[in-house]
């Protein structure tokens, strides 16, 4: 279960879900009431969508600011921890953490494309990788996701993922014509980048069984090395991820 604890963040207000707040947060309330372990109860939110989110009468444990503004909103009556946002073509982390000036406590993830990396970075901030999207060409190629995997194990960088992580194993989605990247595979690619392995052929795997078997021989001390580095992911589905590891047998049915 180490493996999986805490994996997904609530990103229902956006696509393809794209709740209303009140359908959102509602979810949010639901699902904490349930107290699933895999799931964070961490509220991903647009810094456009604050205002009303403070309108609601709920507010969720923890809140990832999402920076689609020009300028991030005083969010300090707020419980956010982490604030993700782009980072510039022209900037580095640093340059983006001391302009942003976050209060102690809030952790920084900057978004880069999954074949940029980066060395050191300032303490309490991370990287975060886009998965896929509404498009083919969002979904980045299985070289450069395991690049930027490998560069985050060998630089110790802890990172996030978000967008196109619908289902556990990695499969073909004939709508838009691209192989979708599944989100044990990504787990499981952490595991082998920290163990020193290339990442690649596991982020390529379609075989549900070899993959459900290398998860079951998956080491405590394993699991805690890769999920200091992959810190969680964004879904828009807060049911789809507990389905599917229930149904491949790697968590009981009542931790779904």
């Amino acid at each position: 279960m180490k493996l999986y604890a805490a994996l997904v963040d609530d990103a229902g207000l956006f696509p393809p879900s794209s709740l209303h707040m009140t359908e959102a947060l509602a979810r949010n309330r639901r699902d904490l009431e349930h107290g699933s372990d895999v799931l964070t109860h961490r509220f991903l939110c647009p810094a456009s969508r604050l205002d009303r989110l403070r309108g609601a009468g709920y507010r969720p444990r923890h809140i990832g600011l999402i920076a689609d503004t020009a300028d991030l909103p005083d969010f300090g009556d707020l419980p956010v921890d982490f604030v993700e946002t782009k980072l510039p073509p022209d900037s580095t982390v640093e340059a983006l953490a001391d302009r942003l000036g976050l209060p102690e406590g809030v952790r920084l993830f900057a978004e880069v494309p999954a074949h940029k990396t980066a060395g050191d970075l300032p303490p309490d901030t991370g990287l975060k990788v886009r998965c896929g999207g509404a498009a083919a060409e969002d979904f980045p190629p299985v070289e450069h996701l395991a690049q930027f995997i490998k560069s985050c194990a060998d630089n110790g960088i802890p990172f996030k993922a978000t967008a196109g992580l619908h289902h556990a194993v990695r499969h073909f989605d004939p709508s838009l014509g691209v192989d979708r990247h599944g989100f044990l595979n990504l787990l499981l690619a952490v595991c082998e980048a920290v163990e020193g392995r290339d990442p690649t052929p596991v982020l390529r795997s379609t075989d549900v069984g070899h993959l459900v078997r290398m998860a079951r021989t998956v080491s405590d001390e394993t699991a805690a090395r890769a999920r200091r580095l992959l810190v969680s992911y964004g879904s828009c589905n807060t049911t789809a991820p507990l389905d599917d590891l229930c149904a491949l047998g790697l968590i009981e049915e009542e931790d779904r």
